[in-house]
């Protein structure tokens, strides 16, 4: 289900690295209705998780899902997984806005919830997983995908950790995605309600590298700001925005999002990652390296005062989150991501979201 010229099926498939033994830990999916399901579930599965059952109401969705992962049991209901004593884990690419409710669903039933990002839309839905994972004790995880599955950013992260560059004090960041053909997308995709505007949907990626590569515990919005420029025939669809943040530590961050990517570039989106320190910086290019044709991916720069580094590292440093996942989840330890950051980054998105000014219209005011 991957695909080079669609970000919304990303679903990169690594080198299979098991942290447990066959049948140790059992997975399933329910609602497919972002493509990052394949990603989430190929990430997991190849750390050793069984993937048990899939359910979807749609028939069209999970055929698709069972000939990408043939040995899936399909569900007649999701009541029927959620009783499932076997079942640990539970993976969900639903609806933006329906996310946090499946989520309640879940660890209400006792298991661990796996969502795809933005994990919720409104601080009424933040309030309530809170509340759901004090009294359960279960995980409501991230599937921040922009930094825990793309190779570039774990390799950041790692050359971080070793103090190539210092302390880390700002970020630039760029997200630009594709529509493609509006037809291929789904209804929900257009409305605002539902996808929760563009800073809550694929700003979290950017907002959560910020907390992560700048260890920021919590940050204010200075400001944020969303418009249309391209497409009048969707007036809920906000085709570009961008905001700053400053975090508790000193750290800043500033990040752009959009629906631009122009049809000659060969892949979906030429994600961006600036990464300042106080002894270097780092660059990452995530998805492409433009002009060369190469097909070359996972571009790392590294400038500190040791002196100029490239890494092309694709194949060469794996995605260790799903496997710390499973043994979190086995152990109730939190090192692939603690519970604060995950709702942190998802409070930092819907509130940069709430504040924002739409351009058109300040602009109509001068």
């Amino acid at each position: 289900m991957y695909s080079k010229n669609d970000g919304m099926n990303y679903a990169p498939k690594g080198k299979p690295e098991p942290v447990v033994e066959k049948g140790d830990f059992f997975i399933a999916a329910i609602a497919l209705d972002h493509g990052h399901i394949y990603g989430m579930c190929n990430g997991l599965t190849e750390a050793g998780a069984v993937l048990k059952w899939v359910y979807d109401p749609d028939p069209v969705k999970v055929a698709d899902f069972v000939k990408a992962f043939p040995e899936v049991k399909v569900a007649e209901s999701e009541e029927q997984i959620l009783k499932d004593p076997m079942v640990h884990l539970v993976c969900s690419a639903a609806v933006t806005s329906l996310r946090c409710a499946l989520g309640l669903r879940v660890m209400e039933a006792g298991k661990d919830y796996f969502t795809d990002k933005a994990p919720l839309t409104t601080l009424e839905q933040l309030t309530a997983a809170k509340e759901m994972v004090k009294r359960t004790g279960k995980k409501y995880m991230v599937y921040y995908s922009e930094r825990i599955h793309v190779e570039a950013a774990v390799f950041a992260g790692q050359l971080i950790e070793q103090g190539a560059i210092g302390t880390p004090i700002h970020i630039d960041g760029f997200g630009p995605h594709r529509v493609g053909d509006p037809k291929g997308r789904p209804d929900w995709f257009f409305i605002k309600e539902k996808y929760g505007g563009i800073l809550c949907d694929i700003g979290s990626h950017q907002i959560e590298q910020f907390l992560y590569y700048c260890k920021v515990k919590d940050a204010k919005v200075q400001y944020s700001q969303v418009g249309n420029f391209g497409h009048p025939e969707y007036p809920e669809l906000e085709d570009f925005g961008d905001a700053v943040l400053l975090g508790d530590n000193g750290a800043t961050q500033h990040f752009r999002v959009d629906w631009f990517t122009p049809k000659g570039l060969s892949t979906w989106g030429d994600g961006r990652t600036f990464i300042l320190g106080t002894k270097g910086y780092i660059e990452l290019r995530k998805y492409v390296n433009i002009g060369t044709c190469d097909g070359s991916s996972n571009h790392v720069f590294l400038v500190n005062e040791e002196g100029e580094q490239h890494f092309e590292v694709t194949g060469k440093v794996g995605y260790p989150f799903f496997g710390q996942l499973i043994l979190d989840c086995i152990n109730r330890t939190e090192n692939a991501m603690t519970q604060e950051h995950a709702f942190k980054a998802a409070e930092l998105c819907v509130r940069a979201q709430n504040q924002a000014i739409r351009i058109q219209e300040e602009a109509g005011r001068q």
